[in-house]
């Protein structure tokens, strides 16, 4: 099975990660698309607690592919859990599968701070996407350059986000989900 591990922190998903996993199904360039809700952030950025961000995960998953499906496996590895050892657990629990790599135009940029990129990208055939905003990325399909940050900031303002989350992502939300 060829499983797209689409990892981030999803401090809330959106209408951004929906759209790229949908495409990584519908256009199939593979056959399942997990979602890996980071368990704490390798640069130290803030984020939401972790359950409330997998349950998140869950509603878009649930709003978008049955072939979605959250992967909590951070919980589980020693912090900071870099993306290589995450896709090495994911791996070893899994060895029929064929594991590639989602990463966005987003952080292109920074993958000379990430722990062993060479051996990720040898080792996991990383799928890039692009996002409007970012220098375009040859091959790569563009998505919308929708941001959790800008989210939180509308939730912070007590504006609508409906527009930038699916349905049930806004229900949680409007439940008392986000931060």
């Amino acid at each position: 099975m060829r499983v797209a591990v689409y990892g981030g922190s999803f401090d809330p998903p959106h209408v951004g990660h929906a759209l790229v996993a949908g495409w990584l199904l519908w256009t199939r360039r593979v056959d399942r698309v997990w979602l890996v809700p980071a368990f704490s952030h390798a640069f130290d950025k803030e984020l939401a607690p972790f359950e409330r961000r997998v349950a998140l995960c869950e509603a878009l998953a649930a709003d978008v592919d049955a072939r979605i499906e959250v992967r909590a496996i951070e919980r589980d590895l020693p912090t900071p859990s870099f993306t290589l050892n995450t896709l090495r657990a994911l791996a070893q629990r899994h060895p029929r599968h064929r594991l590639r790599l989602v990463v966005g135009a987003d952080v292109l940029e920074q993958l000379d701070h990430w722990h062993r990129w060479d051996r990720i990208e040898a080792d996991f055939e990383p799928i890039v996407v692009g996002r409007q905003g970012w220098p375009a990325v040859p091959g790569a399909p563009l998505f919308p350059g929708v941001s959790s940050s800008e989210i939180r900031g509308l939730l912070a303002r007590s504006e609508p986000v409906d527009h930038l989350v699916t349905a049930s992502v806004a229900e949680l939300l409007r439940a008392g989900a986000a931060r």
